[in-house]
Protein backbone atom coordinates (compact mmCIF):
# COMPACT_ATOMS: atom_id res chain seq x y z
CA UNK A 1 0.00 0.00 0.00
CA UNK A 2 1.22 3.26 -0.85
CA UNK A 3 0.27 6.95 -0.38
CA UNK A 4 1.00 9.94 -2.22
CA UNK A 5 0.89 13.67 -1.41
CA UNK A 6 2.54 16.66 -2.20
CA UNK A 7 5.52 18.51 0.07
CA UNK A 8 6.23 22.03 -0.21
CA UNK A 9 9.37 23.56 1.22
CA UNK A 10 10.05 26.87 2.32
CA UNK A 11 12.55 28.98 4.18
CA UNK A 12 12.14 30.54 7.79
CA UNK A 13 14.76 31.95 8.83
CA UNK A 14 17.59 29.80 8.96
CA UNK A 15 15.26 26.86 9.07
CA UNK A 16 13.64 24.72 6.06
CA UNK A 17 10.14 24.19 6.52
CA UNK A 18 8.87 21.18 4.90
CA UNK A 19 4.39 20.94 4.63
CA UNK A 20 2.17 18.24 3.26
CA UNK A 21 -0.95 20.55 2.59
CA UNK A 22 -3.55 17.91 1.98
CA UNK A 23 -2.72 16.46 5.28
CA UNK A 24 -1.98 19.13 7.55
CA UNK A 25 1.22 18.30 8.64
CA UNK A 26 4.69 20.49 8.86
CA UNK A 27 8.52 20.01 10.19
CA UNK A 28 11.32 21.55 9.68
CA UNK A 29 15.58 21.15 9.47
CA UNK A 30 18.73 22.97 8.89
CA UNK A 31 18.77 21.75 4.92
CA UNK A 32 16.10 21.10 2.58
CA UNK A 33 16.75 17.16 3.05
CA UNK A 34 16.65 16.93 6.74
CA UNK A 35 13.42 18.95 6.58
CA UNK A 36 11.92 16.51 3.96
CA UNK A 37 13.08 13.35 5.59
CA UNK A 38 11.73 14.87 9.00
CA UNK A 39 8.11 15.58 7.25
CA UNK A 40 8.35 11.47 5.58
CA UNK A 41 8.81 10.80 9.37
CA UNK A 42 6.44 12.67 10.64
CA UNK A 43 3.54 11.83 8.14
CA UNK A 44 4.70 8.11 8.65
CA UNK A 45 4.02 8.43 11.89
CA UNK A 46 1.15 9.99 11.88
CA UNK A 47 -0.65 7.55 9.22
CA UNK A 48 0.71 4.70 11.80
CA UNK A 49 -1.23 6.08 14.66
CA UNK A 50 -4.17 6.60 12.55
CA UNK A 51 -4.36 3.03 11.54
CA UNK A 52 -3.88 1.59 15.05
CA UNK A 53 -6.43 3.79 16.35
CA UNK A 54 -8.40 2.70 13.25
CA UNK A 55 -9.56 6.00 11.69
CA UNK A 56 -6.97 6.16 8.99
CA UNK A 57 -9.70 5.59 6.11
CA UNK A 58 -12.06 8.16 7.45
CA UNK A 59 -9.17 10.98 7.78
CA UNK A 60 -7.78 10.18 4.61
CA UNK A 61 -11.56 9.96 3.10
CA UNK A 62 -12.01 13.36 4.81
CA UNK A 63 -8.97 15.09 3.65
CA UNK A 64 -9.45 14.17 -0.37
CA UNK A 65 -7.58 11.43 -1.06
CA UNK A 66 -9.01 8.67 -2.88
CA UNK A 67 -7.84 5.00 -2.90
CA UNK A 68 -7.06 3.28 -6.41
CA UNK A 69 -5.75 -0.56 -6.08
CA UNK A 70 -2.89 0.00 -3.76
CA UNK A 71 -2.58 4.04 -3.77
CA UNK A 72 -4.00 6.60 -1.38
CA UNK A 73 -4.13 9.17 -3.96
CA UNK A 74 -4.13 13.07 -2.55
CA UNK A 75 -6.04 15.71 -4.13
CA UNK A 76 -3.63 17.13 -7.40
CA UNK A 77 -3.07 20.68 -6.64
CA UNK A 78 -3.58 23.01 -10.04
CA UNK A 79 -1.72 25.59 -9.01
CA UNK A 80 0.29 27.28 -6.11
CA UNK A 81 0.32 30.97 -6.62
CA UNK A 82 1.94 33.73 -4.30
CA UNK A 83 -1.10 36.19 -3.32
CA UNK A 84 -1.59 39.93 -1.76
CA UNK A 85 -4.89 41.22 -0.34
CA UNK A 86 -4.85 44.79 1.27
CA UNK A 87 -5.85 44.95 4.97
CA UNK A 88 -8.71 47.18 5.90
CA UNK A 89 -8.01 48.12 9.11
CA UNK A 90 -5.72 49.87 10.91
CA UNK A 91 -2.87 48.12 12.60
CA UNK A 92 -1.97 50.16 15.93
CA UNK A 93 1.67 50.54 16.85
CA UNK A 94 2.56 50.48 20.73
Amino acid sequence: MEIQFTIQIFKEGRLFVAYAPQLDISTCGGTEAKAKNNLLEAVRLFLDEAEKMGTLDQILEESGFVRRRQTFAGPKFISTQPAALPLRFAHAEN
